[in-house]
């Protein structure tokens, strides 16, 4: 029996080898697929694959294949020479995640690589592939590096499809000389994890898209596109303050070159080699220090900065000097800086070289014989911006022409200060009122500037001085040229005698006027009357003013909201504290009477003032009912938050430290909360009311949020007997608390760093609309420095992991925690649970593992939303936003003004309403001064300052003034 059994077990043991040998433990699929690969190329005997015995994943394995258990996962052939097309049904190696295809012969059309979702890396550049299928990048959900250069893919050309857009992971997408037509797609500056777009030597065209702006990209490559490449400005390069390599030359790229490019100090390589660029070199560009800076072939102007490039080359271009650190001649510094106005057209640009204006192709610029530029003539030139002050540093200037073209701004006030200009033509522009005053014999002409009028107002006329003549473009000073006198309506340039120098009178008949003793009398009489008719109309208008500020100040205390004086003596000054905030925002003193304390100090300190709301220790016990337990609306780390009513109706809330944790850090907490709120205000931050603080009392007083904390309307909203917040709300919510960190961030008057935003730190109204609250933790954002080391602070789950681990902040960590909101507004899940399972107890990773499957993200969708099919697009898009907030890399993050878009838009937009006859019987279709006549003919009221008369807003004559006393008195 025993032997029996054994031999059974051996027959077992034989079978299996035996179907190990035959059939290998690779997948069989797999398995078919390499065969596939294998039996296309024209050499196979390169990859030295066996032929039969032996199994791809070994052991041992096939050369160049890799595998994790049965599946292959990499096939790594780079540079064996194979020739051959591969297998149509290569996506069916759909555990494949890295492929090394590049830099042999392989030909024919390229397979499609649609729903290789483990794909990671894909390399298959240096080929001849001559076909890419328009499904090749559907799917590619994890593919960071995917290159396709050097392949002569589509003869015709082909555009780079949208799917490519699904690629959140992409950090590296190269297709350089790959027959790319059309214009650079714009998601590119879309995804967040690109570091390295490369699409040289293409036939692109177009500009380089908006979206790049601010965008994290290191390498930029769109050099060499062909004729015409690529056009347009490059200003927002100079917002790309991330790029190390930046290649645009061979293109057609026009404009300026951004002075913002100076915030680059990242960049080693800099080519602009073979554009349109025009104007000056900023000087931010010359300080950088990098490796390579080609600025050859294009139109710079001005002086040539001193580069601390290790290799600097700017030859071909219309510099004014050629040496650099050299400055331009006066008259062409001024002539440029009229040119930088006008954003330096390309028209006049190439022909605006060299230092000297009077000689050379100075298009528009004629000269007097003394090298003196005394007229500029741009009529019908298709300028557009503004007209520069430095033309007023032409000081022998006598004719400006600039008729027909589309200037706008103001003219400037110091042309007026042109001692020899006679015409300034502006005619068929823009300008603005108002214009300057100039002298009498000045023709102005502003025909065509709908805002300017025709009859100019001019000052008194200077002595006749008059100066070197204009002669034609590039005179001859040896040619004695007659004298012409000036005819008054003459708009061509006038032609004189040359006259002494400056300082000498000339001209036919003119004498210098003389005053008598009795001129000078009168006017000093004159004079007199004026100064004291002046003193008499200051004084009455300080009277004046002096009677209305203390009315308004009256009236502006009766109004303003109930103050509370401590009830001991209302008169005893000692008894109200104000506690002032110093210019350090740690720092603040309290003061009591005669007596004063700096930050730390409990002496004397009973009451608060924030303007003109005064509340005394004694009325925040009264109105929480001396903190009673029933009035407690939640706890945290600084301590107890009460609710209380005062005197007027307002409910506020009421922050109370605990005293058994007083310390350094809570009292840290506390004075930075005073700090930061004394400093800021925003509809989507929760206002300060007040503090106080007595004897080892902190006490910090809020706007009451009746709603409470988002968290316990996301995670306890059973519980606590609420309705779950719909998805409208929730985006409300999201986009209320993003408004409110892009001000903390970017539009306050200074950069805070919350490092504290939870779902528990956003407060709801009865609206359920979102305020942040809680800024124990704030930290002012350095203005010069990336980042700043502090202690470790905030609430794991929600700590960014740089911070986590190197405890340096920037406003980047905010934004890995509103990522956090965002998820958990999704998924209705805490940011960390520990009692969930080990897959998903830590939100973030287990968001990042199914926000990219739209199946799977959808499936994780709050169950309390119900959602429909109607949101389900929002919620992708938002999903998307929170996986870019919360990426690994800092720098991939977007900043909040960023996130303020996305969500603007997901958030319905402002529609028109229907018509209402609330202000029926006016006729809006009226002129305005008409609709004002009706609307004054409708209203019946008694002027008595109701409001429904507007002059009864009008004060009332001060007090013991006349009545004959009007308003021509007082002018």
């Amino acid at each position: 029996m025993h032997v029996y059994r054994g031999v059974v077990y051996l027959g077992t043991f034989v079978v299996i080898i035996l179907v190990n040998v035959v059939y290998g433990v690779t997948n069989p699929n797999d398995f078919k697929i390499l065969n596939y690969f294998r039996n296309g190329l024209e050499n196979p005997e390169l990859l030295q694959w066996p032929s039969k015995g032996n199994d791809p994943c070994g052991p041992p394995a096939w050369p160049h294949v890799f595998c994790s258990s049965d599946r292959v996962t990499q096939i790594q052939v780079q540079n064996l020479g194979l020739k051959g097309d591969l297998p149509w049904n290569l996506n069916e190696l759909d555990k494949i995640q890295n492929l090394g295809l590049q830099k042999n012969e392989f030909s024919g059309k390229l397979p499609t690589f649609s729903g290789l979702s483990d794909l990671k890396y894909a390399y298959l550049d240096n080929n001849q592939f001559d076909m890419i299928p328009a499904d090749f990048f559907n799917g590619l959900s994890n593919v960071q590096v995917l290159a396709l250069d050097n392949n002569p893919f589509n003869r015709s050309g082909w555009s780079i499809p949208t799917e490519l857009q699904d690629s959140a992971q992409l950090a590296n997408f190269s297709c350089m000389n790959c027959g790319l037509v059309g214009p650079v797609p714009d998601f590119f500056g879309k995804l967040s994890s690109l570091t390295a777009l490369k699409l040289s030597y293409n036939l692109l065209s177009g500009k380089i898209p908006d979206s790049f702006r601010d965008s994290m990209l290191q390498i930029l490559w769109l050099n060499n596109q062909g004729e015409p490449g690529m056009t347009g400005p490059i200003d927002l390069i100079g917002t790309m303050d991330q790029l190390m390599w930046l290649w645009l030359q061979g293109n057609s790229f026009s404009g300026t070159i951004p002075d913002t490019i100076g915030d680059l100090t990242s960049l080693k390589e800099l080519d602009f080699n073979g554009n349109q660029l025009v104007g000056l070199i900023p000087q931010g560009l010359a300080n950088l220090n990098m490796r390579v800076l080609d600025l050859n072939n294009n139109m710079l102007m001005g002086p040539i900065p001193k580069f601390r490039a290790a290799n600097a080359t700017y030859s071909s271009n219309s510099f004014c000097q050629p040496t650099p650190g050299v400055p331009c001649a006066p008259q062409v510094k001024a002539l440029l800086d009229l040119l930088g106005g006008w954003n330096y057209p390309a028209n006049l640009a190439p022909e605006w070289s060299g230092n000297d204006p009077c000689i050379g192709p100075w298009l528009g610029i004629s000269c007097n014989p003394k090298g003196q530029v005394t007229i500029v003539n741009l009529q019908n030139k298709n300028l557009t911006g503004t007209l520069s002050p430095s033309l007023a540093n032409l000081d022998l200037l006598l004719e400006v022409h600039l008729q027909g073209n589309s200037l706008h701004g103001l003219v400037p006030a110091n042309l007026t200060k042109l001692r020899f200009l006679r015409l300034l033509d502006l005619r068929g522009n823009t300008f603005d009122p108002p214009l300057p005053k100039f002298r009498a014999d000045v023709k102005v002409i502003t025909d065509g500037n709908a805002h300017l009028v025709a009859n100019v107002t001019v000052a008194a006329p200077p002595p006749s001085i008059h100066p070197f003549p204009p002669l034609s473009h590039n005179p001859k000073p040896s040619k004695e040229l007659p004298s012409k006198s000036p005819s008054p309506g003459d708009n061509q340039p006038i032609l004189s005698d040359s006259p002494p120098s400056p300082e000498k009178h000339s001209g036919s008949g003119s004498k210098t006027p003389t005053v008598t003793k009795e001129q000078t009398t009168s006017k000093n009489d004159d004079n007199t009357l004026i100064i004291i008719v002046v003193c008499a109309v200051s004084v009455v208008l300080a009277v004046l003013a002096v009677v209305l500020f203390f009315k308004k100040r009256k009236k502006r205390e009766k109004d303003s909201g109930t103050i509370v004086i401590h009830p001991k003596d209302p008169f005893d000054q000692d008894n109200i504290v104000k506690i002032t905030v110093l210019e350090d925002p740690m720092m603040y003193t309290v003061q009591s009477g005669s007596k004063t304390t700096s930050s730390g100090g409990t002496e004397g300190s009973r009451v608060i003032e924030i303007g003109n709301l005064v509340i005394s220790t004694q009325d925040l016990r009264r109105v929480t009912n001396n903190f009673a337990p029933e009035n407690e609306l939640g706890r945290g780390g600084f301590g107890v938050v009460y609710k209380g009513v005062i005197e007027d109706g307002i409910q506020i809330a009421v922050k109370r430290m605990e005293s058994a944790i007083i310390n350094s850090k809570a009292l840290d907490e506390f004075q930075a909360e005073i700090a930061v709120l004394s400093k800021v205000r925003h509809r989507h931050l929760v206002s300060l009311l007040g503090y106080s603080i007595e004897g080892n009392e902190r006490l910090l007083v809020y706007e009451y949020m009746p709603k409470g904390a988002l968290s316990g309307h996301l995670f306890r909203w059973k519980s606590l007997n609420l309705e779950p917040l719909s998805w409208t709300k929730r985006l409300n919510i999201a986009l209320d608390v993003a408004r409110g960190m892009e001000y903390l961030h970017n539009l306050a008057h200074q950069s805070f760093i919350h490092r504290d935003l939870k779902s528990s730190n956003i407060l709801l109204d009865d609206d359920f609309r979102a305020k942040v609250s809680d800024f124990g933790l704030v930290k002012l954002a350095p203005d010069k420095e990336r980042s700043v080391a502090t202690r470790l602070a905030g609430t794991f789950g929600y700590l960014a992991p740089e911070y986590a681990v190197t405890g340096k902040v920037t406003t980047k960590i905010d934004v890995f925690s509103f990522g956090v909101v965002l998820m958990e507004l999704v998924t209705g899940l805490t940011a960390l649970d520990e009692h969930r399972s080990e897959e998903t107890r830590y939100l973030v990773e287990w968001f990042w593992q199914i926000k990219s499957n739209k199946e799977n993200l959808l499936a994780s969708v709050d169950p309390a939303l119900d959602a429909k099919e109607d949101i389900h697009k929002s919620i992708c898009i938002m999903a998307e936003l929170a996986g870019h907030c919360t990426a690994r890399d800092p720098n991939h993050r977007p900043d909040m003004s960023h996130v303020v878009n996305v969500l603007g838009q997901l958030v319905e937009s402002w529609k028109p309403i229907e018509e209402s006859d609330e202000y029926s019987g006016i006729d809006y279709s009226l002129p305005l001064p008409e609709m004002l006549k009706d609307w004054q003919h409708e209203d019946t009221g008694d002027f008595t300052g109701t409001s429904q008369d507007s002059r009864g807003s009008i004060p009332a004559k001060p007090t013991g003034f006349a009545d004959s006393f009007t308003s021509n008195d007082a002018r």
